[in-house]
């Protein structure tokens, strides 16, 4: 047995221990009896969660969090659908370079997009609001929601809009009635994952909320004040466990849809 213990599977043990112990930690002291985060737990308690029904600015910042987060959802993945559809059925001039220019928000530093956007709105004389926010959101979701679509069109039986073809109907009513059917599944991967994306994000939402904050903005103006940190973990347990809902519901989408096309599954999120 311990042959089979291997330097390569300790660091991979460390590494999932080191990347995943804060967010154990966060069910463990949102549900301790105690003022004060720290070892030894005092007890078990749900004050802290009775906590969050009484913050009217929770409840102020958690709506504008989801109103950015829906809107953002809808419009990256139309966006990602029309960018991915184009980029798979498509042959145009400078393609490549055009579409990695699209996915270059995917790699590029979240802080540098976020003071980039500012610089820009406030030379135009915009006021920051929760739709400039929406704007950065979409700018960095879009190339996520082009990956997972890219995938699902690519792998479609381009026969099938043929012989729709072939029956007399047109391209629009082919793409509604036969293609987005197919394709369901990686649009609702889609909308999860920028949902996700956007209601945890925080270093743009913080450079462009303006006055009305998101919720990981209110998270981080609160962490000043030691006596409300067993309620902000509590609140980051419900994240925590929404956040994970979701992926797993956009894995078992993107899942799905690779068996509806009949492609070999090469991973995912999970």
């Amino acid at each position: 047995m311990l042959k089979s213990i291997t330097p390569l599977k300790i660091y991979i043990l460390f590494f999932l221990v080191f990347l995943y112990a804060p967010a154990i930690l966060l069910p463990i002291f949102a549900f301790n009896d105690s003022a004060i985060v720290a070892f030894p737990l005092k007890g078990f308690t749900t004050e802290w969660f009775g906590v969050l029904w009484e913050t009217e600015a929770l409840h102020s910042a958690a709506k504008n969090s989801f109103i950015i987060a829906i809107t953002t959802a809808i419009l990256s993945t139309l966006l990602g659908m029309l960018a991915a559809r184009a980029n798979a059925r498509y042959k145009f001039p400078m393609q490549r370079p055009m579409m990695g220019l699209i996915m270059l928000p995917m790699v590029l530093p979240e802080i540098i997009v976020g003071v980039s956007l500012l610089v820009v709105i406030l030379q135009l004389g915009f006021d920051l609001s929760l739709w400039t926010i929406i704007l950065g959101h979409v700018l960095i979701c879009t190339p996520f929601c082009i990956a997972i679509l890219s995938s699902a069109f690519m792998n479609l039986d381009q026969s099938l809009e043929e012989a729709s073809f072939d029956l007399g109907q047109t391209r629009l009513a082919t793409f509604w009635l036969i293609t987005v059917p197919l394709v369901m599944p990686g649009l609702i991967s889609s909308l999860l994952i920028s949902f996700t994306i956007s209601l945890d994000e925080f270093i743009i939402a913080f450079f462009l909320a303006g006055t009305e904050p998101t919720l990981p903005v209110y998270i981080w103006g609160q962490l000043r004040f030691p006596q409300r940190l067993p309620s902000l973990m509590a609140l980051g347990t419900l994240l925590l466990a929404v956040s994970l809902v979701l992926l797993i519901l956009a894995e078992y989408f993107r899942r799905r849809g690779a068996r509806k096309t009949g492609t070999t599954d090469t991973g995912g999120f999970l």
